[in-house]
């Protein structure tokens, strides 16, 4: 930073570390969760072993320790902008590990030193560049993306199950599906997705029973599908891929080589993973934002065959108008928080650290928005099936769809009356999280 001048004497050079733990460790509001400790934990021990940082093995070992024991440093959620690493919260690590932290084990949270103390492990004594190989690095803005990226992936996969389950509720056409249509677009994402919708739908009576209709189109959020979520699909792969690519990268400062020399670098800059997080907010977002679409197509009686609301007596019974309504909610809520982080910037360290990523942001509100849309896929997957309970239980659902429908009237989740709906929601929602739902349809449909 700004004093990075200033010569520090030998003799002084054990005190700075502490020092420099001390005073950054600043972090604010509640603890990063466990998982996402652990990840914190594991990265940090990634970029030491590739050698380049000048820490000791000591140092290293008992990092191990500490993560193989489940002994989870206590690190606040806030207070790094992603740049010069995230160096108030891997302080809190650091404070943990010489003794002066707090740490959780086994669900008590309790002082690092009574712990060590118990367990028979020694304080370590800082060397030099330890502590600030310590503070330094992505490792928190990545823990973060990982977490983001394993929540987000099943999710464009229901996406399509609850596109094909509103697609057939809603009486729409299948063959905007088929994927010969689908192979003249170059976005292999989108033909996937065709693919699993169009399979989905296969041999439908609900299907079948209106294919030589006098209706001429579907809106878009049915028959631009393909187009919506291959576009998000893609978007998610790009931001595995670079998050992946820092996994396995050196994120400290500076740099030791093999020959002696010392460089200096920008490596704890995590302008890739605030941009990666940026990317998958909007990709999460958009298919969020065309689900609740959906949604409202029912709310206005997709079809003679289905009143307002998807009531059996309208007016008397609200159906499911409420349902719609959080879903807009949500939907909104989403829009506001896929606005990107990494285009702000805020001049730190008297200006030394002028552009900074803000990728720990970023990734925690995608966090955000994936919860958000996992809510209202859970809605429409609740909407879509209700209709078919009501209002087509005299024709079958395609073999793929049927099986899940049989889950859902295992769980409730079906009913032809008012009831409390945010319960039927949680447990959709609980289904898609624990992916009960796509284990119900992978055992007899591969998705692409």
């Amino acid at each position: 930073g700004k004093l990075n001048n200033v010569k520090i004497e030998s003799q002084d050079l054990a005190k700075l570390q502490l020092n420099l733990i001390r005073s950054h460790a600043c972090g604010l509001g509640k603890p990063l969760d466990d998982g996402i400790v652990r990840v914190i934990m594991l990265l940090k021990l990634m970029t030491w072993s590739k050698g380049h940082s000048g820490v000791s093995t000591e140092l290293a070992n008992l990092l191990l320790k500490m993560l193989n024991n489940d002994i989870l440093p206590v690190i606040p959620e806030k207070g790094s902008v992603g740049a010069s690493g995230d160096l108030a919260p891997l302080a809190h690590l650091a404070l943990s590990m010489i003794g002066e932290g707090k740490v959780t084990i086994r669900g008590e949270k309790i002082d690092s030193k009574k712990v060590f103390n118990k367990l028979g492990i020694d304080i370590i004594k800082l060397s030099s560049k330890e502590g600030i190989s310590l503070v330094n690095g992505t490792q928190v803005s990545t823990a973060i993306a990982v977490k983001a990226i394993n929540e987000s992936n099943n999710l464009f996969y229901i996406s399509d199950v609850a596109a094909a389950l509103s697609t057939e509720a809603g009486l729409c056409a299948r063959d905007i599906f088929d994927p010969d249509i689908h192979k003249l677009k170059k976005n292999k994402k989108q033909l996937f997705t065709a693919h699993n919708i169009y399979n989905l739908l296969e041999d439908s009576e609900i299907v079948m029973s209106h294919i030589d209709c006098n209706k001429v189109q579907d809106p878009y959020s049915i028959r631009c599908v393909p187009h919506v979520h291959g576009a998000s699909k893609t978007l998610f792969q790009s931001s595995v891929e670079i998050v992946n690519e820092e996994i396995n990268s050196v994120s400290d400062n500076p740099l030791i080589f093999n020959n002696g020399e010392i460089k200096n670098s920008g490596h704890f800059h995590a302008e890739n993973i605030s941009q990666a997080m940026d990317i998958l907010s909007i990709a999460v977002c958009e298919i969020g934002a065309i689900s609740e679409k959906r949604i409202n197509y029912f709310m206005n009686g997709a079809d003679k065959r289905i009143p307002q609301f998807c009531a059996l007596n309208p007016g008397l019974e609200s159906g499911f108008m409420l349902a719609h309504v959080t879903a807009a909610a949500l939907a909104s809520e989403n829009k506001t928080l896929s606005h990107p982080a990494s285009v702000d910037s805020i001049s730190t360290s008297a200006g030394m650290e002028d552009f900074v990523s803000m990728a720990p942001w970023s990734a925690k509100k995608c966090l955000k928005i994936i919860d958000n849309v996992r809510s209202i896929l859970a809605i429409e997957l609740m909407v879509a099936a209700n209709v078919n309970f009501r209002f087509h239980s005299n024709l079958n659902s395609s073999p793929h769809l049927s099986n899940l429908m049989k889950l859902f009237q295992e769980q409730d989740v079906l009913t032809k009356k008012d009831v409390p709906f945010h319960e039927i929601i949680e447990v959709v929602t609980t289904l898609i999280k624990n992916e009960k739902i796509l284990q119900n349809i992978k055992k007899t449909l591969k998705l692409k």
